[in-house]
């Protein structure tokens, strides 16, 4: 308790500073998640994805992060143990914080797509089970999330074969292409809409104080009415600039003019990616954060219930912009031409999947890794079209990356967090 209360400012700064580092990382690094099949498809050009991903990183992390960021606050490290020391648990954030940007960096100079959950997980627990006891983890809720780093990438996979699978069957392989995109793309803008507005009012807009109240009774049908109308206006708007797009040669249903309208709807599904992928991996900067700020503000008391603050997920989703506005080009290069071939209608498969999955995992609490999500939806993809479409020295060399992740992030974690120790006492 006098640690807190004598370097309670300094601890706060040090705070805010290693989460923003955190948040830059994210966006240098794990954003190509999000942007990454938009530049590979040429649907955008990297400025239009830095501006989107701008735009809707941040109002993801703003606006839905919240429900993530209570599992990593306050699943992994068990507070009870921590009560009579509670500078410890303040370290360990600190430490964890900073091990991962600082693995971030590194893997993002080096153009490597690892996982930000990976990096902050493991840095937590390398802490809590070295500097504090193996006791403080609840190993539990850390297998819980482990399993769903598994999970993942083969629920986004599989969802992006078959999203692939019926753009091929309904669009594709017909005759009269151009006309059946015309006519099924809004189908799928619809659902797009639907997604981002469900998992917002659910769990999202209540960190602002505004829920939704239409007198439903359940809150989840409260959310259906808007999320049904939100989703009929963003089907219309996309219907409404299919009709403008202009062919080009003779040949009405040329690939060519086919992939031109399947890169008008991955416009709407890079916004719902970077959207959901704000909601879910702002929790990685902001958690161990919010836990410094509750217990330095609480004097010093663990499993403080106090609200989160808003300047927090403020500070997450401007660290997030930044990140990717500096470095994020290097991950996005890997993630977006290295697997596999994208086009368009490929890269709509596998963004809108990817998507999908973590906008649940965020509705859910889940904090899931962005990375294996994508890299399975784009696997997905490529598996429709066959084995031989993808280019599996990639794959191995990602792979290898996410298994070097979690034991660096762990041992960078216990250096910081005895460094600290022996500053502060």
């Amino acid at each position: 308790m006098e640690i807190i209360a004598s370097h309670g400012v300094m601890l706060l700064t040090l705070a805010c500073i290693f989460g923003l580092f955190m948040a830059w990382g994210i966006g240098a690094n794990d954003v190509a998640n999000a942007m990454g099949t938009s530049v590979g498809a040429r649907a955008l050009t990297l400025k239009q994805a830095i501006l989107v991903a701008a735009v809707f990183e941040f109002l993801g992390a703003y606006l839905a992060g919240g429900e993530v960021t209570s599992t990593i606050r306050k699943g992994i490290v068990d507070p009870a143990l921590l009560a009579d020391n509670p500078q410890l648990l303040v370290y360990g954030m600190l430490a964890s914080l900073l091990a991962a940007a600082t693995w971030l960096a590194v893997a993002s100079v080096k153009g490597w797509p690892v996982s930000t959950t990976h990096s902050i997980v493991g840095a937590i627990v390398g802490f809590a089970a070295v500097g504090i006891s193996v006791d403080a983890v609840a190993w539990g809720k850390v297998g819980a999330i482990a399993a769903s780093w598994v999970v993942s990438p083969l629920l986004s996979g599989t969802i992006a074969f078959f999203l692939f699978v019926s753009v091929k069957r309904l669009i594709l392989d017909h005759e009269d292409s151009f006309a059946r995109a015309k006519k099924y793309v809004p189908m799928y803008m619809w659902l797009v809409g639907f997604m981002i507005s469900m998992v917002t009012l659910l769990k999202g807009l209540k960190h602002i104080g505004v829920e939704a109240d239409f007198g439903m009774g359940s809150k989840f049908a409260n959310a259906m009415v808007p999320s049904l109308v939100i989703g009929g206006v963003v089907a219309a708007l996309g219907a409404l600039l299919l009709h403008r797009i202009h062919t080009s040669g003779k040949d009405v249903n040329s690939q060519e003019n086919v992939e031109r309208v399947f890169g008008v709807l991955m416009i709407f599904t890079a916004c719902a990616m970077a959207f959901a992928h704000g909601s879910n991996d702002v929790a990685n900067a902001v958690g161990p954060l919010a836990a410094v700020v509750s217990t330095v503000q609480s004097g010093g008391e663990v499993g403080s219930k106090s609200g989160l603050p808003w300047w927090v997920l403020g500070i997450g989703g401007a660290g997030i912009v930044v990140g990717l506005a500096t470095y994020g080009w290097r991950v996005i290069q890997t993630i977006g031409r290295k697997i596999t071939e994208l086009t368009p209608s490929r890269g709509f498969a596998a963004e809108l999947a990817a998507a999908s999955t973590v906008v649940l995992a965020s509705a859910t609490g889940l904090p899931i890794s962005t990375t294996h999500t994508l890299v399975g939806a784009v696997l997905g993809v490529g598996l429709a079209r066959g084995v031989e479409a993808v280019h599996l020295p990639t794959v191995g060399v990602i792979v290898t990356s996410w298994v070097i992740t979690l034991p660096a992030g762990a041992g960078l974690s216990v250096i910081f967090f005895f460094t600290l120790q022996a500053v502060f006492g």
